[in-house]
Order: C-alpha cells, then structure tokens, then sequence
C-alpha cells in the first residue's frame, strides 16, 4: 500500500502554514501541497499519484462536491474512490484556530487518519429476513400509499373512516385502540383493546342505539368513556364487551404516527411522526427484509452475562438505548444485530469484549489517538511541544459525528464568513460515530498517550440515541479516577449548539486553561489493548498475569488496565484504590463460606479458584471485570463486590507472592476422613449439611466412630456395604 497526502489552504483562507504541515505529516509515502487543489493544484496531484505509484490518498477537503471532484481525478489516475480519505482542514482548523494551532492540528489529523486507516476493519453484510405485513394506526392515507406494495392493516384507534378520502379497498380495518407495541423488525405484536369483539356484524344497531359519538360505524368500536346502559343489549351477536377485551396481532413493519419517541426506541421498521415520502420508501425499502452493514463483532463466549440460571453482567442491556439487545434468559443476552443504529453504547459498556463495534473499532481510535499526540521527530518535535505556543494543551476531542460535528462544521463557516468571532484551542479530533462509543477505556487511554485533557463532544440534551445528559455519569467516574491516580479532573462533555458558538467557545477554552500539563509524556505510550502486556517504558519491566485469558484485544477492562499501569510510570497517587472505573470488582467474603464450588465454577473470566489442599478460596483482582454473577450466585450469601481497581491487589504490587496475581480471601479448614485420613470436603460445607440432615441420618451405621458425615464418599459407601452384609 503506498500513501500519500495532499494538503490544501483553499485559496488561503486557511491560517495554515503549507511547508510546515507537510513537514509535520509521517507514515506516508509522499505528503504534497497546495493553495487550491481542486483547481491549479490538480495536474500537479495527478502527477505525484502516477510518479509515486500511489494506491491509497489523503486529502484535506471538507467540501462534499470538491471531495467528488477529487475522488473522479483519483479514479482517472488508478485509484479507488473508496482508497480516497478526507480531513477537514477547514471548518475544523483553519477558521477557527490561529496559524501554528491550524498547522499542527492539521498534520495531526492527517498522521491520525493514516494510523486509523491501518487498523480500519472489513465490510461485513447483515441479512433479516421478513413479510410484507405492515400495521399503521389511524393513518389511511399512509395505509392507501402503502397497499398496493404491502398487506396492510389499517388500526383504527379510536378514529372513523366512513368518510376517508382515501381508497381503502386493499387495506385491512381493525377496530380497537393501540395499548402496547412490542417486539422487533419481522415480529412486532400490536396489542389492541376494544369494547366490541369479532363477532361483530357491523349492523349498525349499538350505533344508531349509542349515546350521540360514542360509537363508530367503520370499523365498529365504542369509546372507552361511553356509558353502560340498556343500549348495549341490542347487538343480535352479543359483541358488545363494555369491560373491554384485547387481542394481539403480529407484523413486520409498523407506522405508528402518534407514537412517542420512548415508544418507538430505535427499532427499525418502526416508524412515527412525521410520516412523509421518505417515510413510505423505507417501508417499502424493507418489505420482505433488510441488507445492511453488520456493525458488531460478538464474541459470547466471554461474555460475563450469567451461567447456570445465575445472572451477571447486564451492561449492554441497560446500555443500549434501541432495544437492539434483551435478556432472553436469566443468564445470557441476545443481539439482535438488524436492530443496531452502530451508537457503540454496548460496546464500550462490555467489561469483556464480547460485543465490539466494527468501524470505528477500539484498535483504530486507539491508534488515532496516539497518533494525534505523538512528537514528529527524534527531538520532540514542533508539533504539540508543551514548551511552544503550537498547542498549549493537548486536547483530544472524540466528537459525535451527528449533531455535535456539524455544529463545529457550522461554527467554522460562521468565522470565515464573518458573522461570528469564533476561536478556540486546536481540540484534536477523533470523529465516532456517537459519543456513546466513548467508555472509560478510550478515555483512559488518552491520558496514557500525554493528553492534558479529554472533551467528549455530542449532541447534549437532544442526543439522537441516548437522550439528555448522555455522558454526565461517565465523565463523574473518569474525574474520580484521574483525581485518584493524582492527575486532577481532566474530563469534559460538551454539547455545542450550531446557534450559540460563543458559548462553546468560552466552554472549552476555559477547559483548555484550567487544565495543568499531564506528567505523561506524549509519544512513548503504544496499546496492545490486553492485560498481559509489559510496562510501555523501558522501566519496571514487571511481566503480569492474565496468560490465559481468552478476551479479544482492546477489551474494556484489559485496555483500561493497561492504560493505568502506564499511568502508573509517571505518577505515584497516595490512594491504593482507584475509584471511578466500573470494569474492576474487589471481593469481600464473610465468615459464613463453606467453600462451596458454585462461585469459582460461575465466574466467567476465571478470577475465583479453590484450593482444597488449603481449604482457602482465592481471587484474582487483575481478572476481575465486576460483573457481580458470584454475588448473585452464592449460596451462603457471604459475597460482596466492591467498585474500584486496587493497585495493592496488582501482581506486579506483590513480588512477594507464591502467585501474586492470587489473594486469599477465605482460610477455611478440610475435613479428614475418620477411616482414610483424606481431605474430602470444607468443615463449613459438613457442618452445614449434617445441620440440615443429620437428625434424619443419626444412627444409620452404629458401628461407624462418629458420624457418617466424618468419612469422604467411599469410605461412607464401605461402611453401608458393611453394615448391610454383617
């Protein structure tokens, strides 16, 4: 694959200093400039495309109609439109910054772009299938539009269609009015309720008898307010039901015009308010099932959700704000992938990795990351120097690519325009598809890398996915966990408003001074996104444990783990535990464990053993992703989990140790057998079963010393076998 890059000052009205950006730009094959690209700059962009044999361009232009124009030059030349990348130079950086924040932010992006494009993963396709039925309620213009492709089922709701305008004839009536809507794209089930059941022969007599608009005529139905009387007697069928009665019918797609957005979620196929051309074409666009990208990777075999009618984990349940994932049994999770709007909560909620998001996956923002804060050359470089004006605090900014990226897109166009004085510090994006993608992982990692700050820029109380506020929680436990690592709050959610950029601006620029320089250097750290890693650093080469974990890379908790420890290299907090990060569970076992094996044998990342040598039972902190399934599982209800990674549990932190990535938590004591002298079972665990049983057993072999509950398994067979032949 042979790269290069080409950057662009759009006729100078971008503050950015050509020479330098290209100085600044690595891991290309060639990087090129011009002032104006899509025009003078063209036969000279051709020309490098066929001197340097380049398979793979990345090209600073914002512009929708110049980027096509550029990807046709491209096309002509040997190159993929799909192999031609884009950075906005523009709206993003030379409007709004001066010329050095411009200029770095600029060759930033571009090395950043690279560095993601490495790591980008393949298209996968996603099939559903399913029918043609389609519900709408109390719309017969949308059921007419839609009849002639679909089988439709007009629910009336409470509504009259004597006199519709529109033609019918194909479309089903329903009478009843809408109570519940459940299910997903292909298995939808409308719950109705009405006062007149299917025996109904729509002879009119409960409406002529009714009280004055209280009953409808097409379809028949009476209104839930309309009072009892002698009138309801007249129906020759007896279908009138005056305490209701409900059904459940089943389609594919619903259109349900009056239906709140909580109702709705983000269930494909499902469709309210406004209902327009665009409205009808996807209706029609899903008839008989969906093709779309596949957004997740799942891998359930690590997933912590439950074992053995045992819950556990249930953070991509709660996470996910489109209905998308369920507990379908009390101890596993199902995805429902036609569902996804690829938001990315589930994934950066899974402790374990066993949902990931495809694109952007954790490896290629991970890599965008360190590749927006690494120096340039051997020397530290101009770019981001702390010691220089270039970029004073190394902000890195996951920005929604929704709402929040257009208000910034909107906020550059404002100042090159004039109409507002906006300026602010050159934030180093890195574009996602929503800022629920963001978890403590990704924010974690940042700070390893060298940044001073992290912003998590979204669509703030009018979130297309997740609703007001979206972030709050996040950000509270990711200041709690810089506070404690002795990094101060370095967190920050912000949500532009395209109409208010002064407010943004004093927002973040406030932010950017109040920060203090981060003790980590910049550069030095590279993830490998597991638990197992080495220390970054040439320093404390401490190998840890985790060996046989089975998690894919760039899990939650591994990424997270490793984030701290590199952390670690540069600060040395007073606090042993470190709170504020969800993915890490401390255990506390009380007096009354008898040892029994259900804890160790529910754990779904292996961090609870016993050693019935020791009668002790043993955790792994370093394993540990809190997901709480031995607390809920076990039978003496001794087992408490407590937030917080505690760097005094770490194996690196106990060299001491026989095993130091194993603490005991309970010191038990084995039970020997009276006849062998083996060890069969905890004291606890006897002592526990000859209380509840051994009145029952008392005196069933006399010639035994003591109790039968004092011989292991064979030896208490002998001693039957015995007593039976003697």
């Amino acid at each position: 694959m042979k790269v290069g890059s080409f950057v662009c000052s759009c006729a100078d009205t971008c503050d950015i200093d050509l020479e330098a950006a290209r100085e600044g730009i690595e891991g290309v094959d060639v990087a090129a400039s011009s002032r104006l690209l899509c025009e003078d700059g063209l036969p000279a962009m051709e020309q490098v495309i066929d001197e340097y044999d380049l398979d793979q361009l990345i090209v600073t232009c914002p512009e929708r109609r110049v980027q096509r124009k550029l990807e046709r030059v491209a096309e002509a030349q040997g190159v993929h439109p799909d192999a031609v990348s884009f950075v906005d130079q523009r709206e993003g950086a030379g409007w709004v910054h001066d010329e050095a924040g411009a200029t770095a932010k600029t060759a930033r992006m571009v090395n950043a772009r690279q560095a993601g494009l490495e790591s980008e993963s393949r298209t996968q396709t996603l099939t559903s299938e399913a029918g043609d039925s389609v519900a709408v309620v109390a719309d017969p213009d949308t059921a007419a539009a839609l009849a002639d492709d679909a089988d439709v089922t007009l629910i009336a709701d409470g509504h009259e269609f004597v006199d519709a305008a529109a033609d019918l004839d194909d479309v089903t009536i329903e009478r009843g009015r809408v109570v519940d809507v459940d299910g997903r794209f292909g298995k939808f089930e409308v719950r109705l309720e009405s006062r007149v059941t299917e025996d109904c022969i729509s002879c009119m007599k409960c409406v002529h008898e009714g009280p004055d608009g209280a009953v409808t005529r097409y379809p028949v139905d009476i209104d839930p307010g309309a009072p009892d009387g002698a009138w309801t007697a007249v129906c020759p069928t007896d279908a009138i039901e005056m305490d209701g009665t409900r059904r459940t019918l089943e389609f594919d797609q619903i259109v349900y015009p009056a239906a709140s957005r909580e109702t709705r979620g983000g269930r494909i196929g499902f469709y309210t308010a406004p209902i327009d051309a665009a409205t009808i074409s996807a209706v029609r666009k899903h008839l008989g099932g969906i093709e779309k990208p596949a957004h997740l990777d799942l891998e359930m075999d690590v997933c912590a959700a439950g074992d053995s009618s045992q819950p556990g984990c249930n953070e991509c349940v709660e996470a996910c704000p489109h209905d998308a994932v369920e507990r379908a049994r009390i101890d596993e999770v199902e995805f429902h992938e036609e569902a996804c709007q690829n938001c990315g909560a589930c994934t950066s909620a899974c402790p374990t990795g066993a949902t990931r998001l495809r694109e952007p996956s954790n490896e290629r923002i991970a890599r965008e990351v360190e590749a927006l804060l690494r120096p340039t050359d051997e020397e530290g470089g101009w770019l981001l120097n702390r010691s220089d004006s270039d970029v004073d605090a190394p902000i890195v900014a996951f920005v929604c690519s929704e709402e929040a990226d257009d208000a910034l897109a909107e906020y550059g166009r404002l100042a090159a325009a004039g109409k507002a004085d906006v300026e602010y510090p050159p934030i180093l994006p890195v574009r996602i598809n929503c800022t629920d993608t963001v978890g403590e992982a990704h924010a974690i990692h940042a700070l390893a890398c060298g940044a001073d700050g992290v912003a998590i820029v979204g669509c703030g109380g009018d979130c297309l996915h997740s609703g007001p506020d979206p972030k709050a929680e996040l950000v509270d436990r990711l200041n709690r966990a810089s506070s404690d690592l002795e990094l101060g709050e370095r967190f920050e959610f912000f949500a532009p408003d395209p109409d208010e950029p002064g407010t943004f601006v004093e927002a973040i620029s406030t932010f950017a001074v109040e920060l203090q320089p981060s003790p980590i250097p910049a550069g030095e750290h590279e993830a490998t996104g597991g638990i197992s890693a080495e220390p970054s650093s040439a320093s404390s080469r401490t190998q840890f444990g985790g060996a046989d974990r089975e998690n894919p890379p760039f899990d939650s908790h591994g990424w997270t783990l490793e984030s701290v420890r590199a952390i670690l290299e540069h600060v040395d907090p007073d606090r042993e535990v470190i709170r504020g990060l969800k993915d890490f569970g401390r255990m506390e076992v009380g007096d009354g464990c008898t040892l029994t094996p259900t804890c160790s044998n529910l754990c779904p990342t292996d961090a609870i053993r016993r050693d019935e040598e020791t009668a002790t039972l043993e955790f792994n902190h370093e394993q540990c992703v809190n997901c709480g399934t031995c607390e809920e599982g076990c039978v003496e209800d001794v087992i408490t989990m407590r937030d917080g990674l505690d760097r005094s549990l770490l194996p690196e932190n106990r060299p001491d140790a026989d095993d130091p990535a194993w603490i005991a938590v309970h010191d038990g004591e084995m039970r020997e057998c009276n006849r062998c002298g083996k060890a069969f079972t905890s004291e606890g665990s006897a002592q526990k079963i000859q209380s509840e049983v051994g009145d029952a057993v008392a005196g069933l072999v006399p010639s035994a010393q003591g109790s039968v509950f004092e011989y292991c398994g064979d030896c208490r067979a002998q001693l039957l076998y015995d007593r039976g032949n003697g």
